[in-house]
């Protein structure tokens, strides 16, 4: 008689919400085993008993097969005793308790879908909400763990006859799939007037009709409301681009498929896989110069956001519209994405002119996600639907747990425990009631679904944030301050699995020193517990304050500062020239900064690209674009090494060595020397960026002599940068530096709260 083995598994990781459970009970019937699985708050359980070979080959399987969303971190066997079970099957979920499983990001529509979707044979044919356990809408949909039907925005929706037989039967492909729905029991498409009152005919059909004939869309997605139009229609994108009041920020544009997105930009094979991948991210990619869109979808710019459909309604729409549609966020001004129905009825109703909307509720509003590809590998610009809420796995677990409430802009929030940082979806600006609202609620949502109540909380050090204050607000926590730029590097090293030390190099716009100044030209040597300031760009005042970044001219005059001749070539705004200049000679509001962010603000007023700016970072996305792909040729600048030495942040790394001043306005003085003599502003743009990297390769070079650290750690918004980062990366790399760079997490502000939780876990971890 064959000996019956019984073992108790536990499997931990991404295994809710993604056929795990009927993965395991099609495995498991196939080699005969008996027994059970189930979720659980933790993951999923089960117990398998058979024959010995048919238990180890179970448990190869386990892992090398598993289905394709699924994320396994670990998984445990241990053996028990027999109990001679005649069947296997699907436990009902065990208790809520303390929840531990991991929550699936929301999945683009599968390929099985899609087939069904097109077939007119099919009960589903032409459903805008088809989806299967390999698809579909998760994360914007839950409300509690464990991921059951009941606990998501489908509880309203009761499973017709045949809906409920395919999530009974473990041989369907839609075996205890949560969304499971079809047109006779889930939701519906309607189209509505601005007003509210529903309009005739065929929502679908209609929705696509009103596009062509060049009017703004507001459409439900899967986590808020975009604003669309199409395209090619230069009266309906400059119409939408009006009413929203967005002057210049492009619009990203949704095409049918890589063909389609292959008429419009350049794509290679790992872009390709970029926008293809079940995230379906918004790709920037370099646009052809014949490509089919409206002047004001992308103006002035060499680059286009491209995103393929990732629901079936977007699939549907985009084959009756025919042709690419501009998908931007539906909100108003700087506020977050709407996403509740009455809401954006009443905010959008003067943008829109119909909305096609649903009845299935959106639980938490999520962004498009944005990415680029550099180096053959993903570059994560704003990590959002798609990547959201799966954690970023640590290398050291956090000996208590941690909410890092990130920055100002572009704000994002982590909660961690043990080895997972649970990184959150784009808050925005936290600049306005909604957006601080929708930090709160987002940290109340993250901390109920992975039952996270944390004892360590983390901030900026400015403290006039609305992050920082309402860190400081929180009673029984101990509270961890991590400087800006420290955060930055931690984000990097923690995005590639390091330690430290390194030499971080942090360029961005604005970040609060420990000096009371504002750095964003930072050379440190750090680690996740501390840092120093090896060095950083020469400090200039910022006439007017916050004045100043919206309105780059004021930095160039504090660069000039009228000591770099040839001020006739760059004096517009001449009448308030004086003025501002001698407000910064004399310090009036004019606080000192070593931001790289308003270097190239300075830059860009002197070549004439931008005086004012409409969106953050507008005048260096314009310098970049007009630089010269062809010119080599690089600004010098000096490094002064006998500043002031270097100020330690932690003792957990050595003493000061001395810090070094690099001076940016010597590349300054490039540019203007060059537009006198008549240099096309295009080759003038170019040295300067080449002067930019070289400076950084100076800057490493000397830290590296007095720290003896060959690993080069780059982050910050100015890295968003491509022609600078190209060009640092292929320095250094000459230089024999190691570079890290990011790729899963945001190198501007969307990663600092990582940043933070790390670097509050490493302090704790010395602490304790």
């Amino acid at each position: 008689m064959t000996q019956l083995i019984r073992m108790a598994i536990r499997v931990d990781g991404i295994v809710q919400g993604v056929g795990f459970r009927p993965f395991v009970y099609t495995l498991a019937t196939g080699l005969g085993l008996t027994g059970h699985v189930g979720n659980d708050a933790d993951g999923v359980f089960a117990e398998i008993e058979g024959p010995a070979a048919a238990v180890s080959k179970f448990l190869l399987a386990l892992e090398r097969d598993a289905p394709p969303l699924a994320r396994i971190e670990r998984i445990t066997a241990t053996a028990v005793t027999p109990r001679g079970s005649r069947s296997f099957t699907i436990a009902a979920s065990g208790p809520a308790g303390r929840p531990n499983t991991l929550v699936p990001a929301d999945t683009a529509t599968c390929a099985d879908c899609l087939r069904e979707l097109a077939d007119p044979a099919d009960r589903r044919f032409g459903y805008p909400f088809i989806n299967c356990t390999n698809c579909g809408p998760r994360f914007t949909i839950i409300r509690d763990v464990p991921y059951d039907r009941p606990l998501t925005t489908m509880a309203d929706f009761e499973m017709c006859g045949p809906c409920a037989a395919e999530y009974h039967d473990p041989a369907d492909r839609r075996f205890h799939a949560q969304p499971t729905c079809c047109p006779a029991c889930g939701p519906r498409l309607a189209l509505l007037e601005s007003a509210g009152k529903a309009l005739p005919g065929p929502p679908l059909a209609r929705t696509a009709e009103l596009l062509r004939e060049g009017q703004v869309l507001a459409i439900k997605g899967l986590g808020g409301y975009h604003l669309a139009a199409d395209a090619a229609c230069e009266q309906a994108v400059a119409a939408l681009r009006a009413r929203k009041h967005r002057e210049d920020k492009p619009f990203a544009v949704m095409v049918a498929d890589v063909a389609a997105a292959r008429r419009l930009c350049e794509i290679d094979d790992a872009a390709a896989e970029l926008l293809t991948s079940p995230a379906r991210p918004i790709v920037l990619l370099t646009r052809r110069p014949d490509a089919d869109v409206a002047a004001s979808t992308a103006p002035g710019n060499r680059s286009l956001g491209i995103m393929l459909p990732y629901t079936p309604l977007h699939h549907l729409l985009l084959q009756a519209v025919g042709r690419p549609i501009v998908l931007t966020s539906g909100n108003v001004s700087d506020e977050p994405i709407l996403f509740r129905d009455d809401d954006a009825l009443a905010a959008l109703g003067g943008i829109a002119d119909a909305f096609c909307v649903h009845d299935r509720a959106i639980h938490v509003r999520t962004d498009d996600s944005v990415a680029r590809v550099f180096g053959g590998r993903p570059m994560l610009i704003r990590r959002s639907r798609g990547y959201v809420p799966e954690p970023l796995a640590v290398a050291r677990a956090f000996p208590r747990p941690v909410l890092a409430c990130g920055g100002e802009l572009k704000n994002t929030f982590c909660l961690a425990r043990d080895r997972h940082a649970f990184i959150s979806h784009h808050i925005g600006d936290l600049e306005n009631a909604e957006t601080l609202r929708s930090f709160t609620e987002g940290i109340e949502h993250f901390r109920r679904l992975f039952d996270i109540d944390p004892q360590v909380v983390a901030h900026d050090l400015h403290p006039e944030y609305l992050s920082t204050k309402y860190a400081v607000e929180l009673d029984g926590v101990d509270l961890a301050g991590v400087q800006h730029h420290h955060a930055h590097i931690a984000s990097c090293l923690a995005d590639n699995g390091a330690d430290g030390p390194v030499i971080g190099v942090a360029f961005d716009g604005t970040g609060y020193g420990t000096d009371g100044t504002i750095w964003g030209g930072e050379f440190l040597v750090a680690d996740l517990a501390g840092f120093e300031r090896a060095g950083h760009l020469a400090p200039v005042p910022m006439p007017g304050g916050a004045a100043a970044i919206r309105q780059p001219w004021r930095m160039a005059a504090a660069y000039l500062n009228g000591d770099l001749g040839h001020l006739d070539v760059v004096r517009r705004n001449a009448e308030r020239w004086p003025a501002i200049v001698a407000m910064a000679r004399k310090g009036v509001n004019s606080p000192l900064t070593s931001s790289a962010g308003r270097l190239f603000d300075a830059a860009a007023a002197i070549l004439g690209v931008r005086d004012a700016i409409n969106y953050e970072g507008q005048a260096a996305v314009e310098l970049e674009q007009l630089a010269d792909p062809g010119e080599t040729g690089a600004y010098p600048a000096d490094i002064e090494t006998s500043p002031p030495a270097a100020v330690p942040f932690h003792a957990g790394l050595a003493a000061s060595r001395g810090g070094f001043l690099a001076r940016g306005g010597d590349l300054l003085r490039g540019v203007v020397d060059d537009l006198a003599a008549g240099i096309a502003p295009e080759v003038i743009a170019a040295r300067f960026h080449h002067g930019v990297a070289a400076l950084i390769e100076a800057g490493c070079l000397l830290t590296r002599e007095r720290s003896g650290l060959a690993t080069v750690a780059l982050s910050g918004g100015v890295f968003q940068n491509q022609l600078l980062l190209r060009g640092a990366v292929r320095r250094l790399e000459a230089r024999g530096f190691r570079v890290l760079l990011h790729s899963g997490i945001p190198c501007n502000d969307g990663g600092i709260s990582l940043g933070q939780a790390v670097v509050a876990g490493a302090r704790d971890r010395l602490a304790h």
